[in-house]
Parts: structure tokens; sequence; C-alpha cells
């Protein structure tokens, strides 16, 4: 394990409140949003929304659909926020995170953790009082875990952080499977499956680019304590795992034709990518020449394809 002190003094303007003459309303308002982390939120709902059409065999109520979505969004708002606040000190020394809300001052600590559980306990009303209460504590697990589990026991601590810590990232499936069914299945258990596996391959390349951030405030994410070929074998191996977990849907009953192509084919050209990235790995390809940053591009594309069949393959069975 590696716990590491970090330093006070900030590379942003952490600890330097400005005034509210010098926080315009409209500023204030989007640093607001930004704690949201609203990237990140677009990738929770596309994992969402295509398992609501699977449960429902077709197109789920649009209400149920817009009311999952708003609260997935104040409940991943909420964790956001709240992991920010924890992170705020390591936020201030890294360069990919030292223009965000609290580090610039925009938004105050206090009212960052005000803001963060506000949301958490909003989303959780709001989907237990219009949804169901089963994707009420789904959803108040996930946020519980991604900001106790990992933010404040993983993260600093292990370089398995990502993969456990992913976890919280999978429980949208579960999420938009229980709002529809009220209950749970197997498909939705692929899924999270699918995304657990699908999640350090997809940060770990992301890691490769900016270790030497994580490595400044002591976050042993595993670019940092491993090389660059250990780190390809291991995104190799998670990847190889994730497309053999996504083309179990079909012979179990749940997809057909049209899933199990995109699946091949996305999977096929993923494990491309990321033996493309071993073997440079293995040459010593070091700097822009290493294109780690291709196999994170494609992560994105591969799940939003994956999942936009899951939602289009009941049309076509």
């Amino acid at each position: 394990m590696c716990v590491t002190a970090v330093e006070s003094r900030p590379a942003g303007v952490l600890g330097t409140s400005q005034s509210p003459a010098h926080r315009p309303f409209g500023a204030r308002v989007m640093a607001f949003v930004a704690l949201t982390k609203p990237r990140i939120i677009e990738l929770l709902l596309i994992t969402t929304v295509p398992v609501m059409f699977l449960a429902q065999r077709g197109v789920p109520d649009l209400k149920l659909v817009l009311l999952t979505c708003v609260g997935g969004y104040l409940s991943a708002g909420g964790a956001n926020a709240l992991n920010m606040y924890i992170d705020r000190d390591i936020d201030a020394l890294m360069d990919r995170t030292s223009q965000r809300p609290l580090v610039t001052g925009m938004v105050g600590p206090r009212e960052c953790l005000a803001f963060g559980i506000s949301l958490a306990v909003v989303s959780t009303l709001l989907f237990g009082l219009t949804v169901n209460w089963l994707s009420a504590w789904l959803s108040l697990g996930a946020l519980l875990f991604y900001v106790v589990v990992y933010t404040m026991i993983l993260k600093r601590r292990t370089s398995q952080n990502i993969v456990w810590g992913g976890i919280a990232g999978c429980m949208p499936v579960l999420i938009g499977w229980s709002a529809v069914t009220n209950s749970m299945s197997w498909a939705p258990v692929i899924l999270f499956l699918v995304i657990f596996f699908w999640t350090p391959p997809h940060y770990w390349p992301l890691s490769m680019k900016v270790k030497d951030d994580y490595a400044r405030v002591g976050v042993p994410m595993l670019p940092v304590v491993a090389g660059n070929k250990a780190v390809a074998k291991q995104i190799v191996l998670y990847s190889w795992v994730m497309v053999g977990v996504s083309l179990l849907l079909t012979p179990l009953g749940y997809t057909g034709w049209f899933y199990t192509a995109v699946a091949l084919a996305a999977g096929g050209w993923w494990l491309w990518e990321a033996h493309a990235l071993l073997n440079r790995a293995k040459a010593e390809v070091t700097g822009g020449k290493l294109k780690e940053m291709r196999l994170f591009h494609w992560s994105i594309t591969y799940v939003s394809l994956l999942f936009v069949a899951v939602a289009v393959d009941p049309f076509l069975r």
C-alpha cells in the first residue's frame, strides 16, 4: 500500500477563495455544474437508457426514462461533487485538475460539501418516490461506494483502485433495469460485468498519459507503480475478458443477431488496439509514439456502440 502525505502548497489557487464581487453569478452556476462532471455522467446515461429498452423489450415509458436520467444525473453529480471535496488537496497539484471549481476558489469547500450531500438526498428521494425504491437504494449504494470505498479508501492506497472503485460506474446498468422491472435478472448482471472489465482498460491508457500527475501527488495508479509493458499486459487481459463476457447475452437469450454482430465487430477492433498498444510497449516505445490515448478514445466509442446495440436489438428480433 502507498499512503503519501500531500503538501498543502497548491499549484492552483486553492485556499485563496475569491470574494463574492469576483465571482459572477453565471460563472458560479457553471462552476456548480462543473462539480457534477457532466461529461462523465453522459457516459453513465449511455449505459442506463439502453438497458431500459432491453428490459422493456421495446420502448419504455418515456416519463420513466426521464425520471431515471434526472435521478441518475443528480446521484452521480452528488458523488462527483463529494469526490472533488475530498480530493481538493491533490486536485490543486495536478495539471489536469488544476482548474476545478474548488481549486480556483469559484466554489468554497463547505458549499461543495453541502451541494454534494443535497444532490445525494434529492436523487435518492426522487428515485424512491417516482421510480421505485430498489433503484433508489442501488443509486445511493453507487454514490456511497464511489465516495467512501473508492475516493476515501482505495484511491490513495492501492494500484487496484480503479478496478474495484469502478464498481460504482457499473451500477447504472442495474439501475436502468430495475427502473423498468423493479427486479434483477442475469442480463443486467452480465452488462454490469462488461462495464466492470471495461473500466480498467478504459482508464489505464489515460493514466499512462498523465502518470506524472498521479506520481506527483502519491496516487498509485497502476502506470505509476508498473512499467508500460506490465500495464499493457493487464489491459489486454481485461479486454479479452470484457469481450468474452459481452457475448454471453446472446446464448442466454437476451439479445439476437444485431447485438452479436456489433459486439463481435467492436470487440474485435478493441482487441486489435489493445494488442497494438502492448506491442508498442514491448518495443519500449515512449512519449507520443506510444499512442496510448488511441485506446482511451476508442473505449468510449466501443461502449457507446455496444449499448446502442443493446437498445436497438429488441426491435430486430
